[in-house]
């Protein structure tokens, strides 16, 4: 009984993110990440404390 799928034509590797044609090829680097969210963590804690002063006033 043949395969749906053959494994022949599936390639085992992991998926790459595709990148448009005209964008410039340039690496995330993990500090980069590292980095932002960073700054997603100050400026949410940031509005959390401007909730909590607001709502004690």
């Amino acid at each position: 009984m043949p395969r749906a799928f053959p494994s022949r034509r599936m390639p085992h590797h992991h998926p790459v993110l595709r990148r448009r044609h005209d964008a410039p090829s340039i690496p995330l680097r993990t500090s980069d990440l590292v980095l932002a969210l960073l700054g997603v963590v100050l400026l949410g804690g940031l509005a959390l404390m401007t909730a909590a002063a607001l709502a004690a006033a």
